[in-house]
C-alpha cells in the first residue's frame, strides 16, 4: 500500500511539472520558417529566440552582409505583432524615434504623434551611427518600456523587443555605445562568416529563387498572446539553489579577474538567470542545467565586461576571458 501511495505521489509530481511541448513546437516552427531563407546562423537564431522568451533586447554585431538585418526581419514576420524598422543616421533626432507634439488647428491644442518606437518588434539598423543624444532617447524605453513626453507617460504595448545591429569594422562616422546603454541589452550576439558548405547553399538558394522579396515565403506562426504566455511560462522554470550559486560565482569572478578592467554588475546576474531559463525552454526542459548557464554566459557577459587595455593590446578578447572563468569554476552536480 505504501509503494502504491509513493507511486501516486510521483505521478502527481510529474503531472504538475511545466508542459513545454507547445512552446518547443511553436519555436521549431519559427526556426523552420526562418530556414526557408537563412542558411546557417543557428547561433544567432537560437539567441534571438531565447531573447524573445526572456523579453530582453538584443545587440547583433557583425560585418555587412552576414544576414543580421534580414534574420531579425524574418523573425518579426513569424510573430503576429507590430514591426518597425529605424535606420540610425548621424542626423537622426530623438523626436524621430519617440515622436513629437504637433499643434492641431482643429482642436486648438498640441497632440502627441507617436514615433516608430511605438511597436512590438523594433529593428534598429546600425545603432552606432547616431550621436549620444539620439542613443540616450532609448534608455527609458528599453529599461522601463515607457516614454515620458511633456509630463505624460506612455506605456509600450507588450511584447516589446528591440533588436539593434552594428558593424564592428567601420568606425568612421560612428559613435561608440556607452556602457550604460550596452547594459540594457540582454544579449550581444557576434555573427561570423558562413563556412564553405553554407556559402554554397546560399549561392544555390539565390540561383534557384524566383521571388524578389524573400520574406514572402515566411508565414506567421505565433500570435502575440501565445508569445506572452510563453514568456510567463519561462519564468516558472525550475532553478536549483546550487545553480543560482554557480551564476553568482561566474559574476563575482568577472569582478575579481586580473585581465578585466570592469566586471559584470548584479543586472548581469539577473540576465544570466533569465537567459538560462530561456535556453532550457528551447531544449524542451522545465529545469535549468549548468550547460544552459554556460551557453548563455558569452552573450550575456561579453558586452558587460571591459578587457584591461594592456591585455586588449595583446589580442585577448572578452570571450576568451569568459571561457577561462567558466573553466575555472567547478560545475555543480
Amino acid at each position: 500500500m505504501e509503494n502504491f501511495d509513493n507511486q501516486n505521489k510521483q505521478e502527481e509530481q510529474f503531472q504538475s511539472r511545466i508542459d513545454m511541448i507547445e512552446l518547443r513546437a511553436s519555436l521549431d516552427k519559427v526556426k523552420s520558417e526562418i530556414a526557408k531563407v537563412i542558411v546557417g546562423q543557428e547561433n544567432m537564431i537560437e539567441h534571438l529566440l531565447a531573447a524573445l522568451l526572456s523579453n530582453g533586447h538584443v545587440l547583433i554585431e557583425g560585418v555587412p552582409g552576414v544576414a543580421k538585418t534580414i534574420t531579425a526581419k524574418l523573425l518579426a514576420k513569424t510573430i503576429d505583432v507590430g514591426f518597425s524598422r529605424i535606420q540610425f543616421t548621424p542626423d537622426l533626432m530623438p523626436s524621430d524615434i519617440l515622436g513629437t507634439s504637433v499643434f492641431s488647428v482643429k482642436n486648438s491644442e498640441f497632440e502627441f504623434k507617436k514615433g516608430p518606437i511605438f511597436s512590438n518588434f523594433i529593428l534598429i539598423d546600425e545603432i552606432n551611427r547616431s550621436p549620444a543624444k539620439t542613443q540616450a532617447a532609448l534608455f527609458e524605453v528599453m529599461e522601463e518600456r515607457q516614454i515620458t513626453m511633456d509630463g505624460i507617460r506612455y506605456i509600450m504595448e507588450e511584447p516589446f523587443l528591440v533588436v539593434a545591429t552594428q558593424n564592428p569594422i567601420e568606425h568612421e562616422g560612428t559613435y561608440r555605445l556607452p556602457e550604460a546603454q550596452l547594459d540594457r541589452f540582454l544579449f550581444k550576439i557576434n555573427v561570423g562568416y558562413p563556412n564553405l558548405e553554407q556559402e554554397i547553399s546560399i549561392i544555390k538558394n539565390q540561383h534557384e529563387s524566383k521571388k524578389e522579396d524573400k520574406t514572402e515565403v515566411v508565414n506567421r506562426v505565433i500570435t502575440a498572446e501565445q508569445l506572452k504566455n510563453y514568456q510567463h511560462l519561462v519564468k516558472e522554470i525550475i532553478v536549483e539553489s546550487q545553480l543560482m550559486e554557480y551564476i553568482a560565482k561566474i559574476i563575482i569572478n568577472t569582478r575579481e579577474n586580473q585581465f578585466l578592467y570592469l566586471g559584470a554588475s548584479p543586472r548581469a546576474s539577473l540576465a544570466l538567470l533569465t537567459a538560462s531559463k530561456a535556453f532550457a525552454a528551447l531544449r524542451g526542459r522545465d529545469f535549468v542545467t549548468p550547460e544552459d548557464i554556460k551557453e548563455a554566459s558569452y552573450a550575456v557577459l561579453r558586452h558587460r565586461v571591459i578587457v584591461s587595455p594592456e591585455r586588449e593590446m595583446e589580442g585577448l578578447t572578452a570571450d576568451e576571458i569568459i571561457r577561462q572563468i567558466l573553466e575555472g569554476i567547478e560545475i555543480p552536480r
